[in-house]
């Protein structure tokens, strides 16, 4: 796999992972509550996940979350941004 295929993936899971937990992290960073540094740091935190290659079939099974799992390295920045999202609604 490139670093570019890599990078991709990773990507496509931080944003499964957002719609999972019901975090809108598009548009989180549209708005500003996301920086391009916040986004870059979440792909990488799930580039270095152990968990990560089980994380495809996890989010296959739990579709709806309130939080995302323990295991996520972004868990924080997910609850952190949702909480956000739901205060400003």
């Amino acid at each position: 796999m490139s670093r570019l295929e890599e990078i991709m993936t990773h990507l496509h899971l931080v944003r499964r992972m957002g719609q999972a937990t019901g975090t809108d992290i598009v548009a989180a960073h549209r708005v500003g509550h996301l920086s391009q540094q916040d986004w870059a740091d979440m792909i990488q935190f799930c580039r270095g996940c152990a968990w990560a290659m089980d994380c495809p079939k996890w989010l296959e099974e739990n579709e709806t979350i309130s939080d995302a799992p323990k295991t996520c390295p972004n868990r924080v920045r997910f609850a952190t941004v949702k909480a956000r999202q739901l205060r400003d609604a």
